[in-house]
């Protein structure tokens, strides 16, 4: 008689280790184009509509990530992409008043999309461009990692089984591709980062090609240099990592 428990034990069992983790994502979109005397603002970042964990820590990550971007009011508690984009306008406004004669306007642009997906890990980009006067704008990307499996938001150190490996690896590749000898430091041909040592970015994500490394202006280069970005194949990474990616 115990052999029909057994049984459900088993099929209940098999439904939780094919539990289906795919997530459902519809674009989200704000937008302040056509009042005349507010600063461009034109938000699209992709939103997750299940009801898993996993759901609410994506639309919540992205939405304080927007937040950041646009808040530059201290006087507004933002907690919403809305109340962001008051602060981004209010900011505005006050330099408009105090200097009426400004006839550029800010503009903040924000976009989002998915670069890897899998039944482990999902990867959010967000690429974004502010303009709040000067001789030029800012423009730079934010990578989100989260695991599917612990819905939660995966940190760098939570990518790789052991992050100094993966970063011996990182530098090799990061040599080869700025034509760094080996036996040189790797501020020799210009570089800067601190303390002659190699570090990793604060940008690192998934692609459907491999792993990127994002090195933001400034971050270990000039300005005029651009961003750096180095991308690590599949195959070459996959020996490093925490979660499986294939």
């Amino acid at each position: 008689m115990r052999y029909p428990f057994i049984l459900l034990i088993f099929i209940l069992f098999l439904i939780g280790c094919n539990e289906d983790r795919s997530i459902t994502f519809e674009p989200l979109t704000f937008g302040i184009q056509s009042c005349q005397e507010c600063a461009i603002v034109d938000i699209t970042v992709p939103e997750a509509i299940g009801n898993k964990k996993i759901d609410e820590v994506i639309n919540t990550a992205i939405r304080e990530e927007v937040i950041s971007i646009l808040n530059y009011d201290d006087e507004i508690d933002a907690s919403s992409i809305n109340t962001a984009i008051e602060s981004f306008q209010s900011e505005y406004a006050k330099l408009k008043e105090k200097f009426p004669e400004e006839s550029t306007k800010w503009e903040a642009n924000v976009t989002g999309e998915i670069t890897f997906e899998n039944e482990k890990v999902v990867t959010v980009r967000l690429d974004y461009y502010l303009f709040t006067g000067g001789a030029h704008g800012y423009r730079s990307l934010r990578f989100l990692n989260f695991s599917k499996e612990k819905g939660t938001e995966l940190r760098t150190m939570e990518l790789f089984k052991n992050l100094e490996t993966f970063q011996n690896l990182a530098e090799k590749e990061f040599r080869t591709q700025e034509n760094i000898p080996e036996s040189n430091s790797i501020n020799s041909t210009g570089f800067m980062f601190e303390n002659d040592m190699f570090y990793l970015p604060e940008n690192i994500g998934f692609t459907e090609k491999g792993l990127q490394l994002f090195y933001e202006q400034y971050e270990v280069a000039s300005y005029a240099d651009g961003p750096i970005i180095l991308n690590i194949p599949h195959k070459e990474i996959k020996r490093f990592l925490a979660l499986p990616i294939s």
